[in-house]
């Protein structure tokens, strides 16, 4: 059944990998994607109004960078391709997010990479992979 795929992407070669992997089951299926990357950001911090001003200026480069160092590549890479390709990026705590989207858009599957960190690090605070699996509105692939 065609559904529309969220892959969670971070211009790292874990998510290229993932959206390799979701190209081509969408395609095999006559899905679309939706291409998401995440920038961590907390809206619980009291500020002045001139470091509000200074943050909102830092939010709009940090878009701009991350449309064209990750999205906009990523998405140039399969155009053309068979398969209809949506992109966001959002603001927010990374999973909750990524669940959030999901949900919004009606997606069938979140993909999403693994970096393969395995250290202390990952195992106290978990990992983005890790976590969605655990909390994923629907059925979550990860790719090694």
């Amino acid at each position: 059944m065609p559904g529309k795929i969220l892959v969670a992407v971070d211009g790292s070669d874990a998510g290229a990998r993932a959206l390799a992997f979701a190209h081509a089951r969408a395609r095999q299926d006559g899905g679309s994607l939706m291409l998401v990357h995440v920038l961590e950001w907390s809206p619980y911090t009291f500020l002045t109004k001139e470091e509000l001003e200074e943050r909102h200026a830092r939010r709009k480069q940090e878009l701009a960078r991350a449309e064209a160092a990750i999205i906009a590549p990523l998405a140039a890479k399969y155009e053309g391709q068979g398969v209809g390709i949506e992109t966001a990026i959002k603001y927010g705590h990374v999973t909750e997010t990524i669940c959030d989207v999901a949900t919004e858009i009606g997606a069938t599957e979140i993909v999403t990479g693994r970096t393969g960190n395995s250290g202390v690090m990952s195992r106290v605070f978990g990992s983005v992979a890790g976590t969605l699996a655990q909390i994923a509105p629907v059925p979550c692939t990860i790719v090694p």
